[in-house]
């Protein structure tokens, strides 16, 4: 029996679970999906869930990074009235489970064969004790440049390959009153920017070392001191409006040619297909300049939280549900993601869809594929929220480029 119909194989134990479930007996979801992409994507496991005569109660909190989310599940928990499965990222899941919060998944993980198909850096956050406590719907990758083909081509710029040509063409919009970089002032999307700079001025080796194993020689070093330069030459070519700006009103503004590239992850996708835009033809999608190769990336996972036993009816169909290959297709095609599955088709997926199953592939192939610091795949949180704070302040002109970088090692210190 092939993966895919071992992934499609529902046990009598599990039927046996699922049978029966009244549509008053909701699944209450917690989230942070608001936005157009983003819910669209979602209505696919709604339905996928209606089909099986199994309610949705949507708990929706704004906030494209989640953190007001996570604040918004801890005073559930905390008042014991905890939601049925919750939208996760990285140590967030392995910190509630440390707590013994969560529900085990294994049964419905065995009887479904998850294991082989669920490559070992997203299982390292969907198991905890060797327990699978948490099902990833998808692996996003974040260092992605989005870019409006019919700006560049007016203004006679080619795709950038390095981060010279990167500044060359955003100086060159510039000029024609452009706002060469489309970004939210976001300390999450400050921070998202930050990964792939810091991946593009150290390369791999640097990233993992500062972001990833907080050496404190690379948190201040000289190339560290480059990538806040550099990230203070990116925020020259901002608009001034940028403070507060969600994500995706970041994407409206190159997808209207107001802007000419956005730095975001590949959620971002969801938004161009929904102006109506085709990707490699209305809209580029390109590794950020200096990236090429490696891969950042977090896993939208879906943990179930403990209700006082065995994990219920409701849960299992709604695990099983966000694990089944269609629904790891029908879903990532609109969310602008890749499955978290390694045994699916990307022949339904288009050209930005396709290179990014690739290049995910290749990454965790080559040993280049890095959990994202700002999406909570690479720190723990309170380690996380430190960077954050030294980043966005240095991005707001509260610190010189030497004086971030001593910041940063001196945050990281205390936040262990």
């Amino acid at each position: 029996m092939n993966a895919i119909a071992r992934g499609l194989k529902v046990s009598t134990a599990i039927l046996a679970l699922t049978a029966g479930i009244a549509a008053a007996q909701d699944v209450e979801v917690l989230h942070w999906w608001t936005a157009g992409g983003e819910a669209a994507a979602l209505n696919v496991l709604k339905e996928d869930l209606a089909a099986q005569g199994i309610g949705w109660e949507d708990m929706p909190v704004a906030g494209g990074g989640g953190e007001q989310a996570m604040t918004v599940l801890r005073a559930r928990v905390t008042s014991g009235n905890s939601p049925t499965a919750v939208q996760m990222l990285g140590f967030d899941i392995t910190d509630w489970a440390r707590e013994g919060a969560l529900a085990n998944l294994n049964p419905v993980a065995e009887e479904n064969g998850w294991e082989p198909v669920v490559p070992d850096a997203i299982k390292a956050f969907s198991k905890y004790d060797g327990e699978w406590i948490a099902a990833p719907v998808n692996v996003h990758s974040t260092n992605w440049v989005w870019a409006n083909a019919d700006v560049l081509e007016e203004n006679g710029i080619e795709q950038p390959e390095t981060w010279d040509e990167f500044v060359t063409a955003m100086e060159t919009l510039q000029e024609a009153g452009i706002t060469p970089l489309a970004h939210g002032g976001q300390p999450w999307q400050d921070a998202t920017l930050f990964d792939a700079v810091v991946l593009s001025t150290g390369g791999g080796d640097f990233y993992k070392a500062a972001l990833i194993d907080l050496d404190p020689e690379a948190l201040n070093s000289d190339t560290m001191v480059e990538a806040f330069e550099r990230m203070a030459t990116l925020r020259g070519f901002v608009d001034d409006n940028f403070s507060g700006r969600d994500w995706n009103l970041a994407s409206a503004m190159v997808i209207n040619g107001e802007a000419g590239f956005q730095m975001m992850g590949d959620w971002a996708k969801g938004e161009f297909l929904g102006a109506g835009m085709t990707e490699g033809e209305d809209f580029l999608c390109f590794r950020f300049p200096g990236t090429q190769g490696s891969v950042t990336f977090n896993a939208d996972q879906f943990a179930m939280f403990d209700q006082g036993g065995e994990v219920s009816p409701q849960q299992a169909a709604f695990a099983q549900a966000v694990m089944s290959p269609e629904f790891q297709v029908a879903f990532n095609v609109v969310k602008g993601s890749v499955p978290a599955r390694t045994d699916v088709s990307d022949e339904e997926f288009g050209a930005c869809g396709k290179k990014g199953m690739a290049d995910l592939a290749q990454a965790a192939a080559d040993g280049t594929l890095y959990g994202s610091m700002a999406h909570g795949y690479a720190v723990p949180a309170s380690v996380k929220n430190a960077i954050f704070d030294v980043v966005t302040a240095h991005f707001n002109g509260e610190f010189d480029a030497q004086t971030a970088a001593e910041e940063l090692a001196t945050a990281v210190e205390i936040a262990q």
